[in-house]
């Protein structure tokens, strides 16, 4: 027997290509609602809505995020998965390459989170999952531009929360490491070693939906995933 299990409906996922955000299409899809994508690549699923966008222009991000909720005829929900990351010493880490964390992790989330609220307010059960971190709750060496942007997401959406109680719901999502493409790239030193516990995405993103079927009675505000040797938890 389910109890207060609301449906998922129609999910706008920013960054939904890949990584978190193609395993979080594919757990709404699974639990019977319809995924959309905001990305600059589209998503390996053919025929699944989407609309290239950086998150970084607010006006690409306006535009992509009225495409992609005309094409699922509404938007219920909206969950931000879009990021990135560029480690290093502070004095080592180009300014425009720091400030491009900073833009994607945390003005990208306002700027989706911004353009999908009329959208959310017409629907009975609106709900924003933003992506905080493990690293938006403890501070690391070599990772100023990442720590800052997620601290940033962090108080964005606790204000959020009580800026929209009553109306829309509002979680926030602190992952730990998963096994993605996020560390590719990466000078060796910033890489997961080989016996680094990593979490599946799936099974975070199947966390996200289980935020998302909660009704306004019993919402999930924080939501922390990650495995239990997580290095940067607590």
């Amino acid at each position: 027997m389910t109890i207060g299990k609301v449906a998922i409906g129609r999910v706008l996922v920013s960054g939904g290509a890949t990584g978190l955000g193609a395993a979080v299409c594919d757990a709404v899809a699974a639990a019977g609602g319809s995924p959309g994508v905001l990305d600059l690549n589209p998503p390996a699923v053919a025929g699944l809505p989407w609309a290239k966008a950086d998150v970084t222009d607010n006006g690409e991000v306006e535009a992509g995020v009225r495409r992609v909720a005309e094409q699922l005829g509404g938007l219920d929900a909206v969950v931000t998965t879009a990021g990135v990351d560029r480690p290093g010493r502070l004095a080592d880490v180009a300014a425009d390459d720091w400030e491009r964390v900073v833009r994607v992790n945390l003005l990208g989330t306002a700027s989706v989170v911004r353009s999908a609220l009329p959208f959310l307010a017409e629907s009975a059960n609106g709900h924003v999952v933003t992506v905080a971190s493990t690293l938006g709750l403890r501070a690391l060496s070599d990772a100023t531009a990442y720590c800052a942007a997620k601290f940033g997401v962090v108080g964005f959406t606790r204000a959020l929360a009580a800026e929209l109680q009553g109306r829309t719901g509002v979680t926030m999502l602190i992952p730990g490491g998963m096994r993605t493409g996020f560390f590719d790239g990466r000078d060796e030193q910033y890489k997961p070693g080989p016996d680094a516990h990593l979490n599946d995405p799936r099974e975070v993103a199947e966390a996200v939906v289980f935020a998302l079927s909660r009704p306004a009675a019993c919402a999930v505000r924080e939501l922390v995933v990650c495995p239990d040797v997580e290095p940067s938890w607590p």
